[in-house]
């Protein structure tokens, strides 16, 4: 097997058309979003609590399991296109488990 961490930016309909698309895809064999591990100093008496950097689109980490190497490549293909059709910005890790 062979897993692609994904980091993905946008809002909650891009990240769910970004999952619908891995989870309909021949040879992914699963698609799971992982917690995020860093903690977030968000203090809501923050001076700038409310302002538009804060209201931005939220970062998800996913892990995708692919057959190999090949499918990893069309994967990573087909998420940058929608990608660039949802406005949105995906970064890929790979991390070779055979």
């Amino acid at each position: 097997m062979f897993v692609l961490r994904v980091r993905m930016t946008g809002d909650d309909g891009q990240i769910r058309t970004m999952m619908n698309l891995l989870e309909g895809m021949d040879g992914v064999h699963s698609v799971e979003e992982v917690a995020d591990l860093m903690p977030h100093m968000d203090d809501p008496d923050s001076s700038s609590s409310g302002l538009s950097d804060e209201l931005g689109p939220t970062v998800h980490e996913v892990e995708v399991e692919v057959s190999n190497r090949s499918t990893s490549a069309k994967v990573q293909e087909a998420m940058d296109a929608l990608a660039y059709d949802l406005d949105m910005m995906v970064e890929f890790e790979s991390v070779d488990n055979e």
